[in-house]
């Protein structure tokens, strides 16, 4: 069966549907790449230095929110640095002769980069250990007596590493990377930018500056999801409308899809709504929960409490899950009463 998720258009992660546009709407050099100003500034400095002493950059890690760029930084390091990149994942890798075989393919300086590299098994990272320091492999030949160990040495690399859960990142492997690099949700702000310059690829006249502001206040801090919202509406236009990219038809297109002001969607308040309704408001466990609403737990954890947590709407302690006051007012509830032990409305 199709998971709800795979349709879902605020999931922060990759879908099928970005692949069509991704790479046309990906920004090219830093100073095209929009918001994240600490991290471009840093990046730039190593990158100069880099370039200057004719060295490869030193191993980087990427971490944070899923669509906030990790890939897209990646290959914009491969181009200022003049380089080839690979790209790869952590699950793609499953025995250390697939990682092998990928690293004595790199030529000097090339860029290896491995999205959900905490994903890497533990045999693959004990063999990327010294190939990271000392840019060589270890490889075992054989079984038993007759096993042997050869090492081969492979031309200095950079290794770029993505994730959004760098604590599942063990240890040894944390301290490898030279760089550790946060990427933090985007301001409105900076994803109406991103909206703007999208728009003007995908050739759509941008009639206000309101329409672009409000598709980036619904779009939850992540440029991939601002993205997807500006293909909505510029679907809803042309077919509605006037073509145009304005605040009325970004209004009408996200009202339709059932996304309000502040970018959550009809699960987002079911799960709210779910425990204020049967637990008060909580504190509820998260399996309890993902049975009340028929969903995988897992990817609640990942896809809305994240952002619930982020603008306040919903806390987790040891005890479990409970929504704030905040979120009450956002769906027009009132708190329970302690001294009736009344919740009403204010629909």
């Amino acid at each position: 069966m199709k998971d709800f998720f795979d349709d879902r258009i605020i999931e922060p992660g990759f879908l099928e549907e970005d692949a069509d546009v991704a790479l046309t709407l990906r920004p090219l050099t830093l100073d095209e790449f929009v918001g994240q100003p600490q991290l471009k500034e840093n990046l730039a400095v190593s990158i100069e230095a880099a370039k200057k002493r004719g060295e490869s950059l030193d191993h980087i890690l990427f971490y944070g929110p899923p669509g906030l760029g990790k890939t897209t930084l990646a290959q914009i390091v491969a181009r200022e640095m003049g380089v080839n990149i690979r790209v790869t994942s952590g699950p793609a890798i499953e025995k250390p002769g697939d990682l092998a075989a990928i690293l004595t393919g790199l030529s000097q300086g090339d860029i290896l980069f491995i999205d959900e590299i905490h994903r890497l098994s533990r045999q693959v990272e004990e063999v990327l250990y010294p190939a990271l320091e000392d840019f060589s492999l270890d490889i075992i030949i054989g079984k038993g007596p007759a096993a042997r160990s050869i090492r081969i040495d492979l031309k200095p690399f950079t290794l770029i590493g993505a994730t959004t859960r760098s604590g599942m990142i063990s240890s040894p492997m944390r301290d490898r990377f030279g760089m550790l690099m946060k990427l933090d949700m985007y301001s409105a702000e900076d994803l109406a930018k991103i909206v703007i310059r999208s728009a003007g690829i995908l050739g759509l006249e941008i009639a206000d500056q309101e329409g672009p502001l409000e598709i980036a206040k619904r779009s939850r801090g992540t440029p991939r999801i601002a993205n997807r919202l500006l293909k909505r509406v510029r679907d809803y236009s042309q077919v509605l409308g006037d073509g145009s990219v304005n605040l009325e038809a970004v209004n009408m297109t996200l009202e339709k899809m059932g996304i309000d002001e502040l970018g959550l969607d009809a699960l987002d308040r079911r799960l709210l709504k779910a425990v204020i309704t049967n637990y008060g408001g909580g504190p509820v466990g998260l399996e309890t929960i993902a049975a009340m609403l028929g969903e995988d737990a897992g990817t609640l954890e990942d896809v809305c409490e994240p952002y619930l947590m982020q603008i306040g709407f919903l806390n987790r302690t040891p005890r479990g899950r409970y929504v704030t006051q905040a979120a009450y007012e956002h769906l027009g509830m009132k708190m329970l009463d302690s001294r009736n032990g009344n919740q009403t409305s204010l629909y």
